[in-house]
């Protein structure tokens, strides 16, 4: 049950998946009655394909919480068992899935989300790689009140975090996720007490962070070696990025810049000892690669061992973008 401190009896049943979500979780249960929780069906996951819970359901089993883990939270059963639960509130982390209407109605204090970017910048499933890949300096957490829309719902309360110049996704999301936390148990009482009131996003300041997939890591030389360094950071770990030479697929793990004049884009020279391939504009060093079906290795030693590589030319990759 509640501690003392907070007089509101609320009951909250909480959404989440990821690792973002579990320190909302754990703050959630020691200061509330959270009813129970929702999160994603345990996946295959690593080499072996070993069926794995999501992090939110292994604390939520430890903490003594129900579990659902519905494919689709909008199928009736799935709606109807958590409607038993009886929330007067649902707290929404990274869960994964859009909510429906008739969930969205379910609370009579609504549902709210702890959203990893300052709002409207980022709105979207990946906000943490997408501010870095911009290249932005300052990123953040949003409490919001949720509506039918994708993020787009009043803003409750904010608080921003610096990115550093060497800020990996995998890096800046526990920093975010400890703040997001910290900031939705500083926003709750004057919420559900009503001194906090949702306010408007700004329309014409959104920008979108959609959902990414493996082909996303596709470096393109055509770009600045700027932009394709951020790009390693921001997708790391997910989805990585890769280029590809005589067939095989190199994955990309780390690198930085350098600024050779002259180098055509695609081709591979030497930064010191490591790989630099040209870009529009600059030259991406490769400091730390992993080949297909092997361990990572340093760059200068792949060179090492894949010395045709100093002298290739990369074929141009068609932009996404």
């Amino acid at each position: 049950m509640a501690p003392s401190c907070y007089p509101w009896a609320v009951r909250i049943a909480f959404l989440g998946s990821p690792d973002f979500a579990v320190p909302t979780l754990e703050a959630l249960a020691s200061a509330y009655e959270v009813v129970g929780v929702v999160t994603q069906p345990d996946r295959p996951a690593g080499r072996g394909r070993v069926l794995t819970p999501p992090p939110v359901k292994a604390v939520a089993l430890r903490l003594g919480l129900p579990v659902l883990q519905p494919t689709r939270l909008r199928a009736p059963d799935a709606t109807a068992e958590l409607a038993r639960w009886a929330p007067d509130l649902i707290v929404v982390a990274a869960f994964g899935q859009i909510l429906r209407p008739s969930v969205l109605a379910l609370p009579r204090h609504g549902c709210l989300n702890v959203h990893a970017s300052l709002l409207p910048r980022w709105r979207g499933a990946s906000p943490i790689p997408a501010a870095i890949r911009a290249g932005d300096l300052v990123t953040g957490i949003t409490i919001m009140q949720m509506d039918a829309g994708m993020d787009t719902g009043g803003i409750l309360a904010q608080a921003p975090l610096d990115i550093s110049p060497d800020d990996t996704a995998g890096g800046l999301t526990p920093r975010l996720a400890s703040l997001g936390a910290t900031l939705l148990l500083d926003t709750l009482p004057g919420y559900v007490d009503g001194r906090v009131k949702p306010q408007p996003q700004d329309e014409t300041r959104a920008t979108l962070a959609p959902l990414l997939n493996k082909e996303d890591g596709r470096l393109v030389f055509t770009r600045s070696a700027a932009e394709l360094e951020r790009q390693v950071r921001a997708f790391d770990p997910w989805p990585g990025t890769f280029l590809e030479w005589e067939d095989h697929r190199l994955a990309v793990l780390q690198a930085d810049i350098a600024d050779q004049p002259g180098v055509p884009i695609g081709a591979i020279t030497r930064a010191g000892d490591f790989p630099a391939i040209g870009t529009s504009q600059g030259q991406l060093v490769l400091r730390l690669v992993r080949p297909a079906g092997r361990q990572p290795v340093p760059g200068d030693a792949y060179l090492r061992g894949t010395p045709a590589f100093a002298h290739a030319r990369l074929a141009p990759a068609a932009d996404p973008a």
